[in-house]
């Protein structure tokens, strides 16, 4: 279930939800735009779809891969000159696949693409590390003619089949294997070879770094850069908890600090744009209506928080929360934080006809954790899968049809 490898000549892993899903709209009448934070893995599945093309018989010369990452394209910049160049390379009747790597680097980018649809014959595939790509703008110009493809870091499972195949972990403890996870994040690259924490963290600071710079300081024209360090550190600090634009600001003030709720929204927008965080709405389960106060925020990667803010243990609920997030967001499920009249459900989430209830703690030791953590859920008078999600190894009772898994267990099954 896996893809993505280092730099170096060594065998990419195919992490196959996401490759079998791209490739089965090859051909399709669709712009498939491939979504999600820096150095999740989005470029790495651009060349194993080159790769899957050529498999398939297409022409080298009919294949125009850009990462715009690179020296050799920068200067494209806007979409004159993107069109210009690829008017260029096409030179005969076949279709041509236009493969785009950070097309966000372009000025009016959607232009240009939308002139290769009309213009000539192409099947086209762009990634972004902003979700504005799919911004009212592009809706515009491409309304009802592109599919999102969001990437995220690696899976759990996924990061299992990185150990398997770098570290030559045959026989995992998985618990033992979740701890390292839980500490060292799913960014690929730092599962390819053997990193300290400390090494681990610079690595995903500079990632961090790359992401506040590039797709949030300069995209938004942010000038005052240690306000916006701060609002990350006061989010990174609260997560899972309930959380909003006032709080932040209310918080400044206590600090001497003063911050208007307009500026707290941008930044959260900027932030949330460039993946570094998630937004997860509340959800009134009794009247099945989204409310507009007191969501909560996550991080694009649990190593995120503990690169900036380091490894803390009061955080480790709010990191506990943060990896099922992930992993329900990975499996396609619209996530949301339950309410359910005073009871707080840790996340409701819905996929097509399914939907499923799951409360997050860290060990369940005491009564009142007991107590604590089921009451929300026997609160709710539906035949939907209810879970108790926990780091607890010797704790395996059910109660009343509610499921308890210990975290690891919980996002390697297969299905909810």
């Amino acid at each position: 279930m896996i893809f993505v490898v280092t730099t170096l000549k060594t065998r990419m892993i195919t992490r196959e939800t996401y490759f079998n899903l791209l490739s089965g709209y090859i051909d399709k009448p669709f712009i498939k735009i491939i979504t999600g934070l820096r150095r999740s893995g989005k470029s790495v599945l651009l060349n194993l779809l080159r790769d899957e093309l050529i498999r398939r018989g297409i022409d080298e010369t009919n294949i125009l891969l850009i990462n715009f990452e690179s020296f050799e394209f920068s200067e494209i910049d806007d979409a004159g000159k993107l069109h210009q160049y690829i008017k260029s390379k096409i030179n005969n009747n076949r279709r041509y696949y236009i493969l785009l790597d950070e097309i966000q680097e372009v000025s009016s980018w959607e232009k240009a693409i939308n002139s290769f649809r009309v213009d000539f014959d192409t099947d086209i595939y762009i990634t972004g590390s902003n979700s504005r790509l799919l911004s009212s703008e592009l809706a515009t110009y491409l309304a009802g003619r592109y599919i999102e493809i969001p990437v995220y870091t690696l899976s759990f499972r996924e990061y299992l089949q990185f150990r398997l195949e770098y570290a030559k972990v045959y026989e995992p403890d998985i618990y033992a294997e979740f701890n390292l996870f839980l500490r060292k994040g799913g960014f690929p690259a730092l599962h390819v070879g053997d990193y300290t924490d400390e090494m681990a963290y610079k690595a995903v600071y500079d990632i961090y770094s790359s992401a506040i710079l590039r797709d949030t300081i300069q995209r938004h024209g942010i000038r005052d850069v240690e306000l916006l360090e701060r609002v990350v550190k006061f989010v990174f600090d609260n997560v899972g908890n309930n959380f909003s634009a006032k709080s932040v600001s209310d918080y400044f003030k206590s600090q001497n600090r003063r911050i208007d709720l307009n500026t707290v929204y941008n930044y959260l927008n900027a932030l949330e744009g460039a993946f570094i965080i998630y937004r997860i709405p509340r959800y009134d389960v009794k009247g099945k209506e989204i409310l507009k106060t007191n969501e909560k925020y996550f991080v694009g990667d649990q190593s995120l928080l503990y690169a900036v803010m380091g490894f803390k243990d009061r955080l480790i609920s709010g990191v506990l929360e943060n990896i099922v997030m992930l992993e329900l967001k990975r499996r396609g499920y619209h996530v949301f934080v339950g309410k359910l009249d005073d009871k707080e459900i840790d996340f409701v989430a819905e996929k097509m006809e399914k939907k499923l209830y799951i409360q997050v703690a860290y060990k369940m030791a005491e009564q009142s954790t007991i107590e604590r953590e089921f009451s929300p859920l026997l609160a709710i008078k539906d035949n939907h899968p209810k879970y108790v999600v926990t780091m607890e190894e010797n704790w395996h009772d059910n109660v009343e049809g509610i499921q308890h898994k210990h975290i690891a267990d919980f996002i390697l099954m297969k299905e909810y």
